[in-house]
């Protein structure tokens, strides 16, 4: 698997969906990951730290797309409002035994994804989403 991975901050949809072709650039605060697929991967993280189903979630549209095809190139999705609370008000430990969580799942389908990586992907999110609370945006998802 070779994905491109940006989460950005952004103030609406329409803003965010600019990123569609080039990804979010130098106009946004963004970070850089890869190799994982990110939807998935938000929607595991949202059952993990807010619970719920993964099927509950798929149900209701999750994660929305705001641009592009989830299938065919480029897509920028929005984190539910439901995960970014959740990530802007967990402790780190909580993010820690997420991240945990999260690396196991993934083995389980013969996806291989450090603990350390996974510790640093999902704790500088929740920094980006607090960040982008206290500015009144959102964070999206740019993947390519």
């Amino acid at each position: 698997m070779s994905i491109i991975v940006k989460f950005f901050m952004a103030p609406n949809d329409t803003s965010a969906s600019l990123a569609l072709h080039s990804g979010p650039g130098q106009a946004f605060e963004s970070l850089s990951f890869g190799n994982f697929d990110p939807e998935e991967a938000v929607l595991e993280w949202e059952c993990l730290l807010a619970g719920g189903s993964f099927e509950e979630l798929i149900e209701a549209d999750e994660p929305r797309t705001v641009a592009g095809q989830d299938n065919d190139g480029p897509v920028v999705f929005a984190l539910s409002p439901c995960l970014s609370a959740a990530l802007a008000d967990a402790e780190h430990a909580r993010l820690r035994d997420v991240a945990a969580s999260w690396t196991r799942l993934r083995a389980q389908d013969g996806e291989v994804i450090g603990t350390e990586i996974a510790e640093a992907i999902v704790g500088d999110l929740a920094a980006l989403v607090s960040s982008a609370r206290r500015q009144n945006q959102s964070v999206y998802c740019w993947a390519a």
